[in-house]
This record gives structure tokens, C-alpha cells and sequence, in this order.
């Protein structure tokens, strides 16, 4: 599932191809939105929020949209071929006389009044990337429930908007401490929403997510080493390798063997069970 940077860099395309222009074509291949035509509006902006974007038109209405797994928003030059999947997987069209934004697989298509888009996202907690980031809020939100894991606390987007699996597993390993550790048990919880948000600034701009030191320095090979890959990030899909800190084998947990879909990386030597244990490497 795409998350917060991912999310926070479709916006900025879509708001540079779309926004300032009025629409030449619109077609919303949903039930509830077939007859809807937005041609002649103007796309004023495309905002993210949490995991979700808001693409507002003149008149006061907004499309909401959702990525979830598979999701994704194309752009496309007048004369450029469509490559995002087949055609009965397109369920929006965007287009205006420089580009065409082109929806493909989303499971999510509203459009709603401006004024009531906080029926959509109004249950998220801070923003990590939005003007609305607050991490005294943020903080208190995932002090609110003590007993719960800290992995599934940060998943919860009611308590910090944002974070996916990737960053989940990421953070916690990076805060020496295991995804099932009681969030009241940390002895600095105060550095998570600091942390989040740091990895999330850092990696908004970058196509490829790094988490680690040797992610984020300049490639010679221009990003094709598969050493330099294999070292982007601290534990995600990295099962049965080595720990790039202490060299521990990294184990993986499914959490819902039925759908796949969320597995948790970590490092049981680095990340013990008591968060204020000391690090075995």
C-alpha cells in the first residue's frame, strides 16, 4: 500500500499537470459517479492528506480518492500511449489541454462538497507531511491507548497520518524496539512522531524509499547496484538476511496469514521485547 511520501508525490503531480486549468474531458467510470461531468471546472488543487487525496474544483467540489494496494494515478502527454493497465481497470479520467490524469484500479472514488471533506478525512490523526503536523497532538493520540503494540499503534491512522507497513517496520527498528512492545512501555515515546516525521521529509522527494545511511548517499552506478538495493532499508523484506547493525538473521511474522497482505520485519537482537534492554550487537 502506497504511503504517506508516496501519496504526498502523486499530489504534486497531479497539482502540476492539472491545476490552474479547466477540465477539456471527465469521465468517472463508477455506479455512483457515472453521470457526473466536471468539464469546464477548474482544478484549483490536489491535497494530501494521511493516505488520501483530495482534488478540488471550482464550485466547491473535491474528488476523493484512495490508492489502497493497488492503486495509482498516471499522467499522460495529449499524443502519450496509456500504460497503466488495461482500459476495464480505468475508473477515472482527468484531462485538460496539456495533460490527462488517468486513475487506474482505485477502490476509492467520492466526490463530495469542499466544505465536507472532513467526513472522508476527518478522523485522521496529524499529518506527518500536511500543515497540520502536530506532534504534541500526535504523541498524545499514541499515548492514548499505553497497552497497545507499538506496530499497530503506528498503523492507526487516527493517531498519526502517514504511516504504512514500510515505515511500521522501519521505525520500530529504528527505535531498538520490538513491533509488539506496549507503546507505554517505550522509554522515550516522545521520538516516534519526531522520527516518522524525519523519515517521511527525508524521503517525499525520492523515488526509491531509504531508510539507511547507505540509501540516501549518491549512487556512482546511477541506483542499478544491487548491493546498494539491498541496503536501502533496515529490515522491510528483508527476511532471513543478515541485520545490516549486528548481523542477526531477520525474522518476519505474517499478521494476516489470510490475505498476505501486512508482514512485520524485525531484528530480534536489536530490537528486544523490552525496548529498555540493552542492544545485543
Amino acid at each position: 500500500m502506497p504511503e504517506g511520501d508516496t501519496v504526498w508525490r502523486v499530489a504534486r503531480r497531479l497539482r502540476e499537470a492539472l491545476a490552474g486549468r479547466p477540465l477539456t474531458r471527465c469521465d468517472l467510470r463508477t455506479p455512483r459517479l457515472a453521470t457526473v461531468d466536471l468539464t469546464g471546472r477548474e482544478v484549483l488543487d490536489v491535497v494530501p492528506r494521511g493516505k488520501h487525496l483530495l482534488t478540488r474544483f471550482e464550485g466547491g467540489l473535491t474528488l476523493h480518492s484512495h490508492l489502497r494496494m493497488d492503486g495509482a494515478w498516471q499522467i499522460y502527454a495529449p499524443a502519450e500511449r496509456w500504460r497503466g493497465g488495461p482500459a476495464h481497470q480505468i475508473r477515472a479520467i482527468l484531462g485538460t489541454t496539456a495533460h490527462t490524469a488517468v486513475g487506474y484500479r482505485l477502490p476509492v472514488l467520492d466526490l463530495l462538497r469542499t466544505p465536507d471533506e472532513s467526513r472522508v478525512v476527518g478522523h485522521l490523526g496529524p499529518d506527518l507531511l500536511g500543515p497540520d503536523w502536530d506532534p504534541a497532538q500526535a504523541l498524545g493520540r499514541l499515548l492514548s491507548a499505553p497497552e497497545r503494540p507499538l506496530g499497530e499503534a503506528l498503523l492507526d491512522q487516527r493517531n498519526l497520518a502517514g504511516i504504512g507497513n514500510v515505515y511500521r517496520c522501519e521505525l520500530c527498528f529504528l527505535l531498538r524496539a520490538s513491533p509488539w512492545t506496549p507503546v507505554g512501555r517505550l522509554p522515550r515515546p516522545e521520538r516516534v512522531p519526531a522520527l516518522a516525521k524525519k523519515l517521511l521529509e527525508a524521503n517525499k522527494h525520492r523515488p526509491a524509499r531509504a531508510t539507511t545511511p547507505w540509501g540516501q548517499r549518491p549512487d556512482p552506478f546511477g541506483g542499478r547496484g544491487a548491493a546498494r538495493s539491498d541496503r536501502r532499508l533496515w529490515v522491510y523484506g528483508r527476511a532471513g538476511r543478515s541485520c545490516l547493525r549486528c548481523g542477526t538473521a531477520i525474522r518476519s511474522a505474517d499478521e494476516d496469514p489470510a490475505s498476505g497482505e501486512r508482514v512485520t520485519y524485525w531484528c530480534p537482537a536489536c530490537q528486544p521485547d523490552r525496548p529498555d534492554a540493552p542492544p545485543t550487537d
